[in-house]
């Protein structure tokens, strides 16, 4: 944690984006959750809500925000189910309500999630978050800025970019981070939405964790290069111990790994299985969850 780089709780970005962070640091978390109020009129769109168990902290510096701005949200925008993107979604609508308990609650949206989700562990369901589901290609406009939805999954089915059509800056969630790698269900799935954003040629990249991204098409590049390092880092260790001698996702892990902390091994061991799927459907390695083999 503290190798990253320093980011304010709140700021201000560009004339029609402002930042705040979501009060919830933490190792898959990085500096914690990046939300974005977006435009520059009374009615703004927020893009995610943080976590639910820091809801308290972040709901202040939103508060404060809403007031300095003299704005109100009618759109949350949610750009993927996890904890730290829809959990404080109740806390938000609670703080508009009693900013102006005559004021209309902002309707929450979000993509529909595949019934086939990997990964589905409830977490969504607790918060009984109720949203209105957004369709790719999706356009909202507010005073200050037009933003459309772009359908981007991998990380999970319902991964959702945003782009703010005025100066073609890009909204990544959890597909592009600020620092480090991201994490994914679908490795294929992953892979084509990054070489579709790729075709977009972001001017900037605003991304759910860590600092601003200034160069986004090398940062993108180098996201897909090093899923294929790793892929035939996998592929060589599999290789090296037999065709007949079978490892595990974490032997995996232990061998190539090397420089990534312990308590990071089971998201790393997640990742290495997501390359065996990948590889398992492409006939290179044989198999099952917990005992892998190679083919070549």
């Amino acid at each position: 944690m503290s190798s990253l780089t320093a980011i304010p709780l709140v700021s201000k970005l560009s004339k029609g984006v402002i930042r705040i962070l979501g009060c919830n640091p933490g190792p898959m978390t990085l500096q914690g959750t990046n939300t974005y109020l977006i435009g520059t009129g009374l009615r703004r769109i927020l893009i995610d809500s943080g976590d639910a168990e820091t809801a308290n902290e972040y709901t202040k510096l939103l508060e404060e925000v809403l007031h300095n701005e003299g704005a109100t949200i009618e759109h949350l925008i949610i750009t993927h189910w996890h904890h730290d993107h829809i959990g404080g979604v109740e806390s938000v609508k609670n703080l508009l309500k009693l900013r102006n308990t005559r004021a209309k609650s902002p309707t929450v949206w979000k993509l529909s999630r595949s019934l086939e989700d990997r990964g589905n562990d409830g977490q969504e369901e607790s918060y009984s978050v109720e949203w209105r589901s957004m369709n790719d290609g999706q356009l909202f406009e507010v005073d200050g800025a037009k933003l459309q939805i772009h359908h981007t999954p991998g990380h999970t089915t319902d991964h959702a970019c945003l782009t703010l059509l005025e100066d073609n800056s890009l909204f990544s969630g959890d597909c592009i981070l600020g620092e480090g790698t991201a994490v994914f269900e679908d490795l294929h799935d992953y892979i084509l939405s990054l070489e579709k954003i790729i075709q977009m040629t972001p001017k900037v990249i605003y991304p759910g964790h860590g600092p601003v991204i200034e160069s986004p098409v090398p940062r993108i590049q180098y996201y897909i290069r090093h899923r294929q390092q790793r892929e035939n880092e996998i592929l060589k260790v599999l290789q090296e111990h037999g065709t007949m001698n079978s490892l595990s996702e974490m032997d995996i892990v232990q061998r190539i790994y090397t420089e990534t902390p312990e308590n990071l091994w089971n998201a790393a061991a997640a990742n290495v299985r997501h390359h065996l799927e990948k590889l398992l459907k492409e006939r290179k390695v044989r198999g099952e969850n917990g005992a892998w083999f190679s083919n070549i």
